[in-house]
């Protein structure tokens, strides 16, 4: 789209139009800082995770606050829709990973595993499986509709900082100090991916699978 939405300390959420660089919509209703955002696949509504332990879910068009998700006890670290845009995932600072039903605002279910904060989280792009990262040094698989953890990945000694899904719903990438490709099914690591010299921040795979691209 031309469109990209930002959050920040100011406890605000910014949509922006990529084209002018104008500001489009100022949202506001969160009371502490936005630390993860993120449009649904159809473009019609933005998600947000604040410090405030709050989930917002907005109308893009509007900027309006169409739901308010409350059921963390703490920051609400990364959020995403699901691909059919009918779903929200927050990982949290309470340990915990939630999914959401977007158009009612109802918690579907509360996903427990992790023994650390939840830095990063993905649906697979089947929307059938779940990605967390977390600073106890794990990547955790679930499945979506039952809430079952199906695979624990071990990282190196380091927080998982970002997880993203290969296209085809089979591989996951995750980020610490380094990155690593791994299948899903059986957990064993594919690639393990080197040149940056610090922290990864942010792991992403183009959509046609073909190619990763890393922030550091």
């Amino acid at each position: 789209g031309n469109q990209v939405v930002s959050g920040s300390d100011d406890h605000r959420v910014h949509i922006w139009d990529v084209l002018t660089g104008d500001l489009v919509k100022k949202l506001k209703g969160h009371t502490d800082s936005v630390l993860s955002v993120a449009f649904s696949p159809d473009g019609k509504q933005v998600v947000s995770g604040s410090s405030d332990n709050v989930v917002h879910i907005w109308d893009a068009l509007t900027g309006d606050l169409v739901k308010e998700l409350e059921g963390h006890s703490s920051n609400v670290m990364s959020v995403e829709f699901c691909p059919d845009s009918k779903q929200v995932i927050s990982g949290s600072g309470d340990h915990t990973v939630h999914i959401w039903d977007a158009l009612t605002g109802d918690l579907v279910k509360e996903l427990k595993g992790h023994t650390d904060s939840v830095w990063a989280v993905a649906f697979s792009p089947d929307g059938k499986q779940v990605v967390s990262g977390s600073c106890d040094q794990t990547v955790c698989i679930w499945d979506t509709l039952t809430g079952n953890l199906v695979k624990e990945l071990k990282g190196p000694n380091w927080m998982i900082s970002s997880v993203a899904f290969f296209p085809d719903s089979k591989h996951v990438v995750f980020a610490t100090c380094q990155q690593s490709v791994h299948n899903v099914v059986t957990g064993d690591l594919v690639k393990k991916l080197k040149g940056h010299t610090d922290s990864v921040q942010s792991v992403a795979f183009s959509p046609d699978g073909k190619q990763v691209v890393s922030g550091s």
